[in-house]
């Protein structure tokens, strides 16, 4: 160990001898506080504070005041804006939705007139069998009775 100040001398350090063995002693080393016999007082070298007048003690609570008032302004400034954020927020969502809707109207109203058409081709489709269906069993019917009367 190594001493930083010269100041340290043989007394200011107590060795005891804490085992012997075979492998080798195990020493304690007790430094001592040094002491500061020799050294002048810091207290004498700084200056001494002297009681704040009653301006100075007016300016730093003005002060306090000023800072206080804008970390007020501040924290106001951040609010509003973060209530004007959650204000587009909302809107922006209410207007996707109504989009949403408004799409999902077209949408079906597309698919039900589709819908609608498919069906109507549908029926007319089947109207137009059903009326050759008719037309065909006329057909056989007097074809039947022409035979019938040329068997006669």
């Amino acid at each position: 160990m190594r001493l930083k100040e010269a100041a340290c001398d043989a007394s200011d350090v107590e060795v005891k001898e804490l085992n012997k063995r075979a492998s080798g002693q195990a020493f304690e080393v007790i430094l001592k506080p040094p002491s500061f016999d020799g050294l002048p007082e810091l207290n004498a070298t700084m200056p001494q504070r002297r009681d704040p007048s009653l301006e100075e003690i007016q300016k730093k609570l003005e002060a306090a005041e000023e800072r206080r008032k804008c970390q007020e302004a501040e924290l106001l400034k951040h609010l509003a804006e973060k209530r004007e954020h959650e204000r587009e927020v909302i809107q922006k969502a209410f207007e996707e939705n109504n989009n949403f809707i408004k799409n999902a109207k077209e949408k079906l109203e597309q698919k039900m007139e589709a819908n609608k058409e498919n069906r109507e081709a549908l029926l007319a489709a089947m109207l137009e069998r059903l009326q050759e269906k008719d037309k065909h069993a006329e057909e056989v019917r007097k074809n039947k009775e022409l035979k019938e009367e040329a068997c006669r």
